[in-house]
């Protein structure tokens, strides 16, 4: 059932006064407690299809019990957007290609107050000066249609949400060429919300891009009430989250706002650059303040609300707070819109007149006046104004010359592709404009000059041209940091709760510092790369090792050659010797070249074996000198078990035994393996061999067993005959032995580069050569050049002689 003319408001008043009054939007509550409902005077063109629209040409505010209006200042920028939507429609009306046939009508309200407007877009949801009921929410069927087929408005975000549902149950599109909040952009709330100005989201893209583009990590942001203001501001706050950019303060800012305490806190801390996201009277709020208190040397960052605001631009000493950079939607050329001007007669004359929706005393304003007004959002007027076009006429299918009488438009709104003033208008499926950059302004005398981009479409891209800015600094670019970076090579230690304030901590050795991936950790490196000391990458070590063509190797295996055998007095235990000493001498071998897990094994193995035979001989040599001529003397006995059984092959026999099964259990449980000695040479990898030594520490002390045991018997032989005493030979050669592995634990001990493998090849043909220049040389000699010494005679004439001496 419809309700017609006053009796139909009436029964509307009655139905939705209880349910508004329980909801969020109290004004309605008010308007319907209060206020009679009586449509006022609007802005009207008759034709065959209607378009709303919403113009804060006046903005009014509630300040006393009776809701008296206070008018304020006449805002000439929003009454030059009317105008325009009045040349967009007056053109589309004279094109032959668009919408052919078929004219365009509007009907404009002045959206001064939420309250007072609220007539107004209930006129446009009418049908025949009736209004449904509210429980019919689907679309009307056949021709019964709203008054409009669209609206286009409003500027502010908090209206918009305010206003939109009340379109939206009738699904009357609101094609918004002013309001950027996300909200808009959730078609589940708001699915019949188009609209042609860039979102807060691109708005806070650009912000962020051009503060990390100067380096600037310290801000503050400041905002109102309004749900423009605090869209941003969460919405800066989500941005940033990753970023190092941090929000050193912010601050709702209103008529009641301590500005000196405000500014006080902005420069405690140090905060140089100051965002103002909020429209122009808050902005004009903040500026005057600012110059009012003196406050200079800051970085203002302005919105596209009131980048271009005229009246802030001429402000009287504007250049005394410092530098602003504006982004903004670029002032598009609007072909033909200043004939359009001119060519009105008397726009506002003295007295009451209907421009605006409520009647009202309007100064006397020039054209001339209106054309230098701020042309902020002229395009997304202008454009939102085609959008509804392009939609009907898609709708009316009027490319055959004829067009039908549907008048659903939402949809043909929602898949708009068309091209005006050489840019491509669509959607993409928040309803919200593929088209359309930022541009990127500096204030600079009373004007705005552009300095750079921002574009989102295709793909996002900027520019900034630095030297075009003149920045209060004298041409170096301000900063606004909590902590100076750190130097190269350090990593951030944050200190308090912002990511901005930090100590710097020097990477030590063997680490670096990847500001990229994470700026407050050293990594450590791997273990073939080595770094210095605030380093912010590693270097590959170099790979050392001793090859058999190294100088030092070749002169170590070619001291293995002097290893031959010589037939001396002694007999078959000499050759013994001399055989295991050669075999000794295969180990040499083993330290130099590459390593690997057989070298390893191999570089103790024949050593330990064998020279553990070789002392175990000399034991038995120097026994049996003591025993020929002392033991045989006092203790006949002894020395016939001696030779009968064999006692020197005996000894030998049971220490060789016995060193196998000590290297057999050693290696069985701890085996040698390969070790790379990356600690104490950091730019370099030391490949070597890791013995334990707990594992081998029992060869070790049978070997020094036996070396004790030659010491003690060859000592008790210093009083043998000169000639056949070998104590003084055997003692030398053991304590060559003793110096030579003293000097190697030391060097080892202070060093454990490459080197030590040859020095421990060294110190193996060391060991050899104790025994064979020292014991066996003297018996060449005798062999050489006293040969009659060299025979059986000649020794048992000393131990008679010998024998003779101690029994007298």
């Amino acid at each position: 059932m419809l309700f017609k003319g006053p009796t139909g408001f009436a029964w509307l008043n009655q139905q939705i006064k209880p349910i508004l009054c329980q909801t969020e939007h109290i004004f309605f509550c008010i308007l319907f407690c209060k206020l009679s409902l009586q449509l006022t005077t609007s802005e009207i063109q008759a034709g065959d299809f209607l378009i709303g629209g919403l113009f804060e040409v006046h903005d009014m505010t509630e300040v006393t019990p009776e809701f008296l209006m206070l008018l304020q200042p006449f805002i000439v920028a929003n009454y030059r957007r009317l105008q325009l939507m009045r040349f967009a429609v007056e053109q589309i009306n004279n094109s032959t290609q668009l919408l052919p046939g078929v004219t365009l009508g509007y009907e404009i309200f002045d959206l001064c107050s939420d309250t007072r407007s609220f007539p107004g877009i209930l006129d446009f949801i009418s049908v025949n000066e009736s209004v449904r009921p509210w429980h019919q929410l689907q679309p009307l069927p056949g021709n019964m249609t709203s008054k409009v087929i669209s609206v286009i408005g409003t500027y502010s975000s908090t209206k918009t949400r305010t206003l939109a549902p009340i379109l939206t149950m009738d699904f009357i599109p609101l094609v918004n060429y002013g309001s950027s909040s996300s909200a808009f952009s959730e078609k589940v709330k708001y699915p019949s919300i188009m609209r042609t100005v860039l979102p807060n989201q691109q708005m806070i893209e650009a912000m962020v891009t051009i503060l990390l583009h100067f380096r600037w990590h310290w801000v503050a942001f400041l905002f109102d009430n309004g749900e423009y203001s605090t869209d941003g501001a969460d919405l800066f706050l989500k941005k940033i989250k990753d970023t190092e950019i941090c929000l050193a303060y912010s601050d709702e800012v209103n008529a009641n706002t301590n500005f000196s305490e405000m500014f006080q806190k902005i420069d405690t801390q140090k905060i140089n650059v100051v965002i103002i996201f909020a429209p122009g009277r808050t902005a004009s709020m903040v500026i005057q303040a600012a110059i009012n208190l003196k406050i200079s040397k800051k970085v203002w960052m302005a919105t596209d609300a009131w980048a271009f605001n005229r009246k802030l631009l001429e402000m009287s000493k504007i250049d005394s707070i410092g530098t602003v950079i504006g982004i903004i939607q670029p002032e598009s050329e609007i072909p033909g819109f200043h004939d359009f001007l001119y060519s009105l007669q008397n726009i506002s004359g003295q007295g009451e007149e209907r421009v605006c929706s409520q009647m009202c005393n309007c100064r006397q304003l020039t054209t001339e006046e209106i054309v230098a007004a701020d042309p902020a959002y002229s395009f997304p007027v202008y454009s939102a104004v085609y959008v509804v076009a392009h939609a009907l006429h898609n709708l009316l299918q009027c490319e055959s010359g004829q067009c039908n009488t549907s008048t659903t438009v939402l949809a043909e709104l929602k898949t708009s592709n068309f091209t005006l003033l050489n840019k491509t208008i669509k959607f993409d499926e928040n309803g919200d404009p593929e088209f359309g950059f930022y541009s990127i302004v500096f204030w600079n005398n009373e004007e705005a000059e552009e300095v750079g981009f921002f574009k989102m479409y295709p793909f996002v891209d900027y520019y900034i041209n630095s030297t075009k800015i003149q920045w209060y600094t004298n041409g170096k670019v301000p900063t606004s940091l909590c902590s100076q970076d750190c130097p190269v090579g350090s990593a951030k230690l944050q200190n308090g709760i912002h990511t901005c304030c930090f100590d710097c901590i020097v990477c030590l050795n063997g680490t670096y510092i990847n500001t990229t991936a994470d700026p407050y950790t050293c990594v450590n490196c791997f273990a073939t790369e080595w770094s210095t000391t605030a380093s912010t990458s590693c270097r590959p070590r170099s790979v050392e090792f001793i090859s058999f063509e190294d100088t030092a190797a070749m002169v170590t295996l070619f001291g293995t050659v002097g290893f031959v055998v010589v037939r001396s007095a002694g007999g078959p235990m000499c050759f013994l010797i001399l055989g295991c000493l050669c075999l000794c001498s295969v180990s040499v071998f083993f330290y130099f070249g590459k390593p690997q897990e057989a070298f390893c094994i191999l570089r103790l193995l024949p050593f330990v074996l064998f020279y553990t035979v070789c002392l175990a001989c000399f034991v038995v040599r120097s026994f049996q000198i003591v025993s020929i001529f002392k033991i045989g003397a006092k203790y006949p006995s002894v020395q016939r078990w001696w030779m009968k059984y064999h006692g020197q092959w005996l000894v030998i026999a049971v220490a060789f035994i016995l060193q196998v099964l000590l290297m057999l259990i050693s290696y069985t449980s701890v085996p040698p393996k390969l070790y790379n000695e990356t600690v104490l040479y950091p730019e370099q990898i030391v490949l070597a061999c890791d013995i334990n030594r707990a594992a081998v520490i029992g060869s070790l002390i049978l070997c020094a067993t036996l070396c004790l045991l030659c010491f003690v018997f060859s000592y008790m032989g210093k009083e043998l005959p000169k000639n056949y005493n070998e104590a003084k030979a055997i003692t030398f050669c053991l304590l060559l032995l003793a110096l030579t592995w003293v000097i190697f634990a030391t060097i080892f001990i202070l060093y454990r580069g490459k080197h030590l493998q040859t020095l421990n090849a060294l110190a193996v043909l060391s060991s050899l050569y104790s025994f064979l220049l020292w014991y066996f040389l003297p018996k060449c000699c005798i062999i050489l050049f006293q040969p009659e010494k060299n025979t059986p005679q000649y020794f048992q004439g000393l131990i008679q002689s010998y024998t003779k001496t101690i029994s007298q």
